[in-house]
Formats: structure tokens, sequence, C-alpha cells
């Protein structure tokens, strides 16, 4: 048994959403010192700028390469790389926080690999959501739309929990909900962009995503697919 005094009063996190969070933060750190002159020389001042320009997902690229048939990895790589460079450091602050928080319940419920795929998996069907409905020349960037897939896969886990207790499933989707009435109230109040497309796209791939990756995910879906 483990006596009460050797406990951590603080749950440790998962190494997944660990080294996550101090990769953007790390990022954010460079930016933000190289911003002040403290580290990087002059040319440090166009740090994150020149990030943005390199790793940010545009639609207007994917357009390209779909009428290009030109699929360079520089491009593609993209998908991948933009929750990790934010426009200021609020902004990475705010998904760094929902990061460690929802990060934390996902990989403990689903496992440290599958939260990772939810992240990654999620960020890519957000982009390529936002890239195929919209014509937007605005470039998405930060950390939102795979956070917005966790809040996926913790609707899905949370789904599954009230369905199990007999309770009103719906209640599940309050936070998406909750969220999704915030964006709009700000973007009403001080204009926003399409990004919403980005997380709310994201949010279905990160719910759809949990059906398969929760323990036992495989198993139901067959069993449900046998008895259809």
């Amino acid at each position: 048994m483990t006596h009460p005094h050797n406990e951590t009063p603080v749950n440790p996190l998962p190494p997944v959403v660990a080294a996550l969070f101090l990769f953007i933060a790390g990022i954010e750190l460079a930016f933000s010192l190289g911003a002040r002159g403290i580290i990087g020389g002059p040319g440090a001042v166009g740090w994150r700028l020149a990030a943005l320009q390199q790793y940010a997902f545009s639609g207007e690229i994917l357009s390209w390469m779909w009428a290009t048939g030109s699929w360079r990895f520089e491009h593609l790589i993209r998908f991948v790389t933009y929750p990790f460079v934010h426009a200021t450091f609020t902004q990475a602050l705010f998904a760094g926080a929902m990061l460690l928080a929802l990060g934390k319940m996902v990989a403990e419920a689903m496992g440290g690999v599958a939260m990772l795929a939810v992240f990654v998996v999620s960020g890519i069907g957000g982009a390529l959501a936002y890239g195929v409905l919209l014509n937007d020349p605005q470039p998405l960037f930060g950390a939102f739309p795979p956070v917005y897939g966790l809040i996926g896969a913790f609707t899905y886990l949370l789904w599954m929990r009230l369905g199990q207790l007999g309770a009103p499933q719906v209640r599940a989707f309050s936070l998406i909900g909750f969220l999704l009435f915030i964006q709009l109230l700000f973007g009403l109040l001080f204009g926003g962009g399409n990004d919403w497309v980005a997380d709310l796209a994201a949010f279905a791939t990160g719910f759809s995503l949990s059906i398969l990756l929760v323990p036992g995910g495989w198993a139901r879906l067959l069993a449900y697919l046998r008895r259809g």
C-alpha cells in the first residue's frame, strides 16, 4: 500500500501531453525572447512572422497543389506544423492550458498513443475542412483545432459514461455547445475569422476517431455492424 505522505499532491501529466505542451511553450518562448532582442540578434524579431509564413496552413496553397498536382512535402507538412505556431503569446497560453487539461483526461482514459493520434489526425481534419470548404486567404495557425479534437474525444468518453449511467447523453455535448457560443459571441463583438470551421471539423474528427481508439472500441464497432 502507498503511504499517504508519499503521494504527490498533483497527478503527474502523461508524458505525451507534457511533451506537446513543452514543444508549444518552447517555440513561444523563443519567439517572445527573440522579439525582445534577448536571443538571436536583430534577425530574431522576425522569427514569428517567418514561422507563420513557412509552417501555417494555407488554403490557397492547398488549392494550388490540387490544381497543379504538385504535392510538395514542404507544403504538406503544414497540416501537422500549424498547431505549433501562434500569432500571440496569449493565443499560445490559452491553447496550452486547454491542451494540458483535455490532453490529460483523454490520455488517462485512452492511452498516450491514442491521445496523440487524436491530436494529430484532428488537426489534419480541421485544416482539410478549412482548405476545402472555404476560399479564405487567411492562413490557419495555432493549436485550437487539435485541442477541439481532444474536446471531441472527451465528449465521446462522457457520452459513453452517461449512457452507462442511463443519463441523457445529449449532456455530453454541453461543452462544445458552450465553446461555440462563446466563439460566436466574441466574433459578433470583436470580429473574427473562419477558423471556427477548422475547430468544428476537428471536433467531429476527434469524436469519430475515439469510437475506434477508446479501449474496446473496435469490438463494439464490429458488434454493432454485425447487428446491423
